[in-house]
């Protein structure tokens, strides 16, 4: 029996911060916006213990990507097992999206970060796979030995180090 594949949206749990966490990512990527928001009602209240009317979820779009943000409360917290990657073509989107991402958050090493509300994200340039996947490995290796000593990706440097060139 084949299975029709269908639409996979990512939900991601917040506290009470669901709506504008959705705000902050749409104001970050382009092609972006808001859906629908649903709100708590009386039903259930006993479980979830939310005030009536406020919001329980949001929809949103980044760059045709759908997620909904779900306030359920502080059960659960991101952890670095799940990430999102932006792949970048020039540094300026380097710089564009590791400021923003990084803005009350957290810096990590290797293009990794954590936005202001915990999720972690990667912010690497477009070109990673390929000098990661290249036939010759001492390529590849001088382009992992360059990036394990960045945080934020410094493209130039990169290269460089990936084609051989000194400093």
């Amino acid at each position: 029996m084949q299975i029709a594949a269908k639409t996979i949206t990512c939900c991601l749990w917040f506290d009470t911060q669901a709506e504008e966490a959705a705000n902050f990512y749409v104001s970050v990527f382009k092609n972006s916006k808001i859906g629908r928001i649903s709100r708590y009602g009386k039903a259930g209240q006993d479980v979830h213990k939310k005030k009536e009317g406020s919001v329980m979820t949001v929809e949103f779009e980044l760059g045709g990507q759908k997620f909904t943000a779900l306030n359920g409360g502080p059960n659960f917290k991101f952890s670095e097992a799940v990430s999102f990657q932006v792949f970048c073509d020039t540094q300026d989107e380097i710089d564009y999206f590791w400021s923003k991402l990084t803005s009350g958050g957290q810096e990590g090493s290797c293009g990794w970060l954590k936005d202001k509300y915990g999720l972690s994200w990667q912010v690497v340039p477009s070109v990673i796979p390929k000098m990661m996947t290249d036939p010759d490995a001492t390529k590849s290796a001088r382009a992992m030995n360059a990036f394990m000593q960045m945080k934020k990706f410094d493209l130039e440097k990169l290269t460089r180090a990936y084609e051989g060139q000194s400093s």
